[in-house]
């Protein structure tokens, strides 16, 4: 029991430092952008500092020193930045996001073995150097601030650090008092807190002694390029007085805060906030969050539940099919109507079991960021990232299995597609490259286009690098769609050098085996000098899917539905043949056709020229196939089990699934045979 606890513990840690880490690369990457400008938002650097302090902590909890170490020495660096000890520069940002790639990598490793670890000296050693870096220094600006010292003596390091700030930019400071109903000053507080930000930066915020009755009374330290009448104006209170030090308008008191004094009581905290919110706290202990994380697996056992129940529903209606054929209406209609109304509840439950599986593809796009920045700064390119669609959502577990390719994808956006500052001035581009990456639903399948401004693909070296590996001929001609296909091939690069990226034939080639393995698709166009685009065309759920059930040469497939565009019965007289292709004209186009029984070398009896065919149109993206089947059997909801390792390298086939007769069937992987066949056409395969 104890280790069956430990093992759930540790995954619990593992879900909560990834989020954490998540958190911390969007936040890390906010900031680089603040680099150009110099200045950054202190509220940021403090969200950073707390992500890092929460992994110390956890780490600590673990007893995982390694993680809890690097944590520690990344809360200081973070923690000397905020007090404006360190100078914020490209040195500091990059030993953060190598402390911050670090931990990621460390947090992966003991997801499989909570021992592994990794060498951190050369990680410490950035982060040390970056840490006892100095800030420039000067003549203190608090000497010429007529700011009353007893309130000086109370600031903390890091509140004194922000009011420096603020007076080196020429901001006035404030010090405005107020005081609250003794019920309500907590909600109060807040309320003018959040009105005073919408005009400068809550330095600090300090309570009064000595308050009488059922009034309590704080002073809020402000620093804002506004002066006191613009504040008066916004907070619109009885009873403010508002003191103004410093900036371009210099001190100004209004009589009735003249001469106040305030005290120091040992038991006040420094900072006002931290109390408020302690005292928020005690009065309930709800959580303000509504989230609860679950565990993927047991998504997919409700999955499989949900499943087995629509095999029982279709048993269910295949029974009363029975009775009504034998003659017992009455008993068949009552069932009939019983079935339908389950049939209802289960659409009901598998809809709201999917839409919790279902997640956003920005968690995914937020990883590229990282990915992108750091291989960018390998390679001396400047790279902007335009993310578009992040809010388009796809099942948890295609999330997982397309970062991968997508991450190769990227890499080879920046190594081969975009030129070097230097080369895109001479081509009288901007010196910043852009990588573009969207998504979108296109219906049930989503879109995810990576597209770069570089250099493009050359078409002509493609084929000189495909003819000197013998993978072509010397005269062979190839459209340039089928040029592009040679890039997917196993051990195809056309760089000359081997570098830590790219030139050593490895990437594009996983990228569309794994791909194709999630029933998706990847197209590639180009065009020389103007960039390239990669188009990854994914279903949205792997799970319970609906499926059209068609017979081949005695066998029974399923095709997902989602794929299914039309189904057709035609004369086999309409069948032409064009450069040894097999087509069917639709509607004024050529629409080729797959037959499923020569595909899977099925032996099928022999038919008349006359005799009647069936056509199930499928389409992903803009392309579209027919598929030649002997007979259509009707929709029926299946569970796509996957057929193991063992027979991974059978083509064609997504997985099995079970119909509610207990009869296992294939399911036919759309993607995969669309590729083959649409490669196959220029060729002239059958």
């Amino acid at each position: 029991m104890s280790e069956k606890r430990s093992s759930e513990a540790l995954r619990e840690f593992i879900s909560e430092t990834e989020e954490i880490v998540e958190a911390l690369n969007l936040d890390l990457v906010t900031l680089a952008e603040r680099l150009d400008s110099g200045e950054y938002d202190p509220d940021l650097i403090n969200g950073i500092f707390r992500g890092a302090h929460s992994i110390k902590g956890l780490a600590g909890m673990f007893g995982f020193d390694d993680l809890s170490q690097l944590a520690h020495r990344m809360e200081n660096l973070l923690d000397q930045l905020r007090l404006g000890k360190v100078p914020f520069n490209q040195g500091t940002i990059d030993a953060l996001f190598g402390a911050l790639e670090t931990l990621s990598r460390l947090i992966s490793g003991k997801s499989d073995d909570e021992h592994f670890t990794l060498d951190l000296t050369d990680c410490f050693e950035r982060i040390e150097q970056a840490t006892f870096g100095k800030a420039p220094g000067g003549d203190d600006p608090l000497a010429g601030l007529s700011l009353d010292p007893a309130i000086l003596n109370v600031l903390t390091e890091y509140e004194e650090h922000r009011l420096l700030e603020n007076i080196k930019k020429r901001r006035n400071i404030h010090l405005v008092k107020v005081d609250f109903d003794l019920s309500s000053f907590d909600q109060e507080l807040a309320e003018l807190t959040q009105q005073l930000k919408q005009l400068g930066e809550v330095i600090s915020t300090l309570p009064c002694i000595g308050d009488i009755g059922d009034r309590i009374s704080f002073q809020v330290l402000f620093g804002s390029e506004r002066g006191p009448d613009d504040v008066r104006a916004l907070l619109s209170r009885d009873g403010l007085d508002i003191r103004t030090f410093g900036g371009e308008t210099g001190p100004a008191a209004s009589p009735a805060s003249a001469g106040m004094v305030i005290e120091e009581p040992p038991t006040v905290p420094a900072r006002g906030e931290e109390r408020l919110a302690e005292t928020a706290d005690a009065g309930s202990l709800r959580s303000i969050s509504r989230t609860v994380r679950v565990d993927i697996d047991k998504l997919d056992l409700l999955m499989n539940i949900v499943g087995e129940l629509v095999l029982s529903k279709g048993a269910i209606a295949g029974i009363c099919d029975r009775l009504r054929s034998a003659g017992d209406r009455e008993l068949a209609g009552e069932l009939g109507k019983a079935t339908r109304i389950l049939e209802r509840r289960l659409h009901d439950l598998q809809k709201g079991v999917m839409d919790v599986r279902m997640v956003p593809v920005g968690q995914l796009f937020e990883k590229m960021t990282r990915i992108v920045r750091r291989v960018s700064n390998e390679q001396g390119k400047k790279v902007d990232l335009d993310i578009r669609g992040a809010d388009t959502e796809l099942d948890k577990l295609i999330i997982e299995d397309v970062s991968d390719p997508l991450m190769h994808i990227i890499r080879n956006a920046i190594d081969h597609g975009l030129e070097t500052p230097e080369e895109r001035r001479a081509a009288g581009k901007p010196e910043k490259g852009t990588i573009c990456l969207w998504a979108a639903q296109k219906g049930n399948h989503v879109v995810i286009e990576v597209r770069d401004d570089g250099r493009g693909i050359d078409p002509e070296r493609v084929r000189r690098k495909a003819v000197a590996r013998g993978l072509i001929g010397e005269g062979q001609e190839l459209t340039r769609s089928e040029i592009y296909e040679l890039l997917f091939l196993p051990g195809f690069s056309t760089r000359d050098e081997v570098s830590d990226l790219s030139g050593r034939g490895v990437g594009m080639d996983v990228v569309k085996n794994n791909i194709t393995q999630l029933s998706g698709m990847v197209e590639l166009a180009s065009e020389l000098g103007r960039g390239t685009s990669m188009t990854i065309t994914l279903p949205i759920t792997l799970a319970i899917i609906k499926a059209l059930i068609v017979r081949v040469a005695g066998q029974t497939y399923a095709i997902p539905i989602n794929s299914v565009q039309e189904t057709l019965m035609i004369d086999g007289s309409q069948v032409r043949t064009i450069e040894r292709r097999e087509v069917l004209e639709l509607r004024e186009s050529t629409l080729p056709l797959l037959r499923l029984d020569r595909t899977f070398n099925l032996t099928a009896a022999e038919r008349l020229e006359s005799q009647r065919l069936f056509v199930a149109v499928v389409g992903l993206a803009d392309k579209r196939l027919g598929f030649v089947v002997d007979d259509l059997l009707g929709q029926q909801d299946v569970v796509i089990k996957s057929l193991g390792k063992v027979l991974s390298f059978v083509k064609g086939v997504a997985g099995a699934a079970e119909l509610g007769n207990q009869k296992t069937i294939l399911v036919l992987d759309v993607a995969g045979l669309m590729g083959e066949a649409l490669r196959g056409e220029a060729a002239g395969h059958v």
